[in-house]
């Protein structure tokens, strides 16, 4: 509270918030956005925390500037984030905090962020003519693969390869790591262990190039944790299938974890809201929205 009150506007927000009637000499006070925010009651003050209620969802309102960056770093740097386009960290950070001209300052720290510049630039082939696909009906019944290789070696074996696979009815990913030169029985053994023995043979397997994978592997990757321990691409593997899973698909507009399980993976991230009422789908709720997908 006292942190809040050090700042003019969150300090006069309070007080309002406070009250039980209205009081148009504290109204007076307040800028905009906070004026305008305030009126339409998407401020929330629980447990002495200050929140901003947009549609069905809240965020907790950030006042340092340490804590501001924190937040973009908790949504775009993180190896569990993959460093994803701007639209897609939007989601991240729009359901987790709240700041006065937020999207201007994520844009921002997006466009100078030097792995995104880095890894982001179109050396690749033209795009080809678009074609027909029929959509899927049940899950995992047409798989997008895709055999990434040149990969920097990585993990105890030397990886250097990932075959990627993707399903087109939930938007799911899997991906698993493996060796460039593996025979063509290593290949069916990994797609048989990790996909076909979990959700049963496919009628339709289309290959097709994912970015992504690649991305995240550029330039001989490797991240450090918080007790400083190197890690190589392999080891971030399953963070970079999370990340993909986890974000808001722009056809479901539905995560993937959701359409497919019903709940969203809780991430660290999660933390700062874990005092809110969430709205998560019931199992009767399961049916319809896969439908909807």
């Amino acid at each position: 509270m006292k942190t809040y009150a050090n700042h003019k506007q969150r300090g006069i927000l309070l007080q309002l918030l406070q009250q039980k009637y209205r009081s148009p000499e504290l109204e007076s006070q307040l800028e905009e956005p906070w004026l305008r925010d305030y009126k339409d009651n998407k401020f929330l003050l629980i447990d002495g925390l200050l929140y901003h209620r947009e549609k069905h969802t809240s965020a907790l309102t950030i006042i340092d500037r340490d804590y501001i960056s924190l937040i973009l770093q908790e949504c775009h740097d993180c190896p569990y984030m993959g460093h994803m386009s701007e639209d897609r960290t939007k989601q991240r950070v729009a359901s987790t905090a709240w700041w006065p001209k937020w999207e201007q300052g994520l844009s921002e720290y997006i466009n100078t962020c030097e792995r995104c510049k880095k890894e982001n630039r179109k050396n690749g082939k033209k795009y080809g003519l678009l074609q027909h696909i029929e959509e899927p009906k049940p899950p995992w019944e047409t798989i997008n693969m895709d055999l990434v290789t040149g990969l920097v070696p990585g993990g105890k074996e030397n990886l250097n390869a990932c075959l990627i696979m993707f399903d087109r009815f939930r938007k799911s990913m899997r991906c698993l790591s493996c060796h460039k030169e593996d025979t063509a029985m290593d290949t069916p053994l990994l797609f048989w262990n990790n996909i076909i023995s979990t959700y049963g043979l496919a009628e339709r397997m289309i290959q097709t190039m994912e970015d992504i994978l690649r991305s995240f592997c550029a330039n001989g990757m490797e991240d450090k944790d918080d007790e400083g321990y190197t890690h190589d691409w392999v080891t971030l593997l399953p963070e970079v299938q999370l990340a993909y899973n986890t974000y808001q698909h722009s056809t479901t507009g539905k995560t993937t974890s959701l359409v497919e399980k019903g709940w969203n993976p809780l991430l660290p991230v999660d933390h700062l809201k874990k005092n809110l009422l969430t709205i998560q789908p019931t199992a009767k709720d399961l049916h319809e929205m896969w439908k909807r997908a």
